[in-house]
């Protein structure tokens, strides 16, 4: 006879839905790890200029919030994409001639305004502005 437990469920079976539990937290897991992929010092050194940019706010208050935004970020981009668009986001704020390459660009000025937009997003949702 099959040992039942109050709820009617056998050992077998709460042994299977363990197994489903286990590859499911472990699927869930490793997308969380490549959609967190960022460096640690990115991450610091984001957290650090967006507080930085905040002086009105308390600093633990901007360090949770900032790590927020970064965290929203990272879940809509992997880590090199980041760094493209940040990157031309950043090089069409250049004045003069070194800024006029990126500012002129379709390209760039599409990558900026793409990095822009999901920055203010994470900002939003993470009550950063």
């Amino acid at each position: 006879m099959k040992w039942l437990s109050p709820l009617g469920i056998t050992n077998a079976a709460r042994t299977g839905v363990a197994a489903v539990v286990v590859v499911l937290a472990s699927a869930l897991s490793s997308r969380a790890a490549t959609s967190n992929d960022f460096p640690t010092i990115e991450r610091v050194l984001f957290v650090e200029s967006c507080a930085r940019e905040h002086p009105d706010r308390s600093r633990q208050e901007m360090l949770y919030k900032c790590s927020c935004a970064l965290d929203a970020i990272a879940g809509e981009l992997q880590y090199e994409e980041y760094v493209e668009l940040s990157t031309a986001a950043d090089a069409g704020q250049i004045a003069g001639e070194r800024g006029t390459a990126v500012r002129d660009s379709s390209e760039g000025k599409s990558m900026g305004m793409r990095y822009k937009a999901i920055r203010s997003k994470a900002f939003h949702s993470c009550l950063v502005e």
